[in-house]
């Protein structure tokens, strides 16, 4: 972690961590209004209504992020109680943003897949290639897989998207958006925010930052030789997480995003992404009663997002900016 700047070793801990959650307050009511603006039915998807979601969802991820991180600076039992609600909030509002996503995800390398140059011609009478009839079969079952992607991921869109209203329009809901209103003018605080920030904010950041670097150290080496390895899936996103709450903190004390973690931050995002997607395959592969092309456009599918996560942890070891780099033994 940069040293801290002498801003927040002349100032209160209050005073560095007080008008950072204030701002994220008015993020969120920001996006509050925005989704005002855009929850008529007709404007369900529209660019306005992912907006305002993803606003919503920014600022409630860093303010529980902050409250987690400097608890104790805070109030412990209002941190811990708003924190879980915002946890709660993010995490329903991220759901139909999530199966969107991958749903374009998968038809995008279906596409890919199928619409592939096909091997050169043959000579009349030549025996089919195996290439030949690979390709053949992945062309007929593309399309009905992309279909059963569809049905299945719209579906699940639909009912998320069902969710995040009903959210968004219960009291609970309302409960937190009043706490948050609260923030956005009064922080409750310990006794201890009067002391200076180095002493009650840098501490917990180094926690934070070190947390993230021992995940990242637990993370398997280069695993070419061994790919597909689901199992190892856990390890990445919790990395991805942990690498969250460090960037949340660094803004906290350093008064700003730290543009070294731009590259492995969004490597961890794509790795996500490309997980998920490929469980998606996986899962529709198991539809009861499919065609064996279909399974096989599946099958075909997932690799190729297996092969988009190993991609993605490459990139991630490439950009990691810590001397303790990801590499291959």
């Amino acid at each position: 972690m940069r040293r801290p700047d002498h801003s927040t070793t002349t100032l209160s801990a209050e005073a560095v961590l007080a008008p950072y959650l204030r701002e994220q307050a008015a993020s969120f009511l920001r996006g509050l209004r925005l989704h005002g603006e855009h929850n008529a039915p007709a404007d369900a998807g529209t660019q306005g209504a992912d907006e305002a979601a993803r606003t919503l969802r920014r600022a409630a991820r860093r303010i529980s992020g902050t409250l987690h991180t400097f608890r104790g600076a805070l109030e412990p039992a209002w941190a811990d109680q708003l924190r879980a609600e915002l946890a709660w909030l993010s995490g329903t509002l991220a759901r139909e943003h999530a199966y969107a996503t991958r749903l374009g995800r998968l038809l995008e390398a279906l596409h890919q897949l199928s619409g592939a140059a096909l091997p050169a011609a043959r000579t009349p009478g030549d025996a089919p290639a195996e290439s030949d009839k690979e390709r053949a079969a992945l062309g007929v079952g593309a399309a009905r897989a992309g279909a059963l992607l569809e049905r299945r991921l719209t579906l699940a869109r639909t009912r998320a998207h069902s969710a995040a209203l009903q959210a968004l329009r219960s009291s609970r809901f309302h409960a937190v958006a009043d706490a948050v209103a609260l923030l956005a003018s009064e922080v409750p605080l310990s006794a201890t925010a009067a002391e200076p920030a180095s002493a009650v904010l840098h501490s917990p950041a180094e926690l934070a930052e070190q947390r993230m670097l021992d995940a990242v150290a637990a993370l398997p080496p280069d695993e070419s030789a061994e790919p597909y390895n689901e199992a190892h899936d856990a390890l990445w996103h919790q990395a991805r997480l942990l690498l969250r709450l460090h960037r949340y903190a660094h803004e906290v004390v350093q008064g700003g995003a730290d543009p070294a973690l731009a590259g492995p931050g969004h490597a961890l995002e794509l790795h996500r992404d490309a997980a998920e997607a490929a469980a998606a395959a996986s899962a529709a592969a198991r539809t009861p009663r499919i065609a064996p092309a279909t399974a096989y456009a599946l099958g075909v599918l997932h690799a190729d997002q297996r092969h988009e996560v190993e991609a993605a942890r490459s990139v991630f070891r490439e950009t990691w900016p810590y001397a303790a780099a990801v590499t291959a033994p």
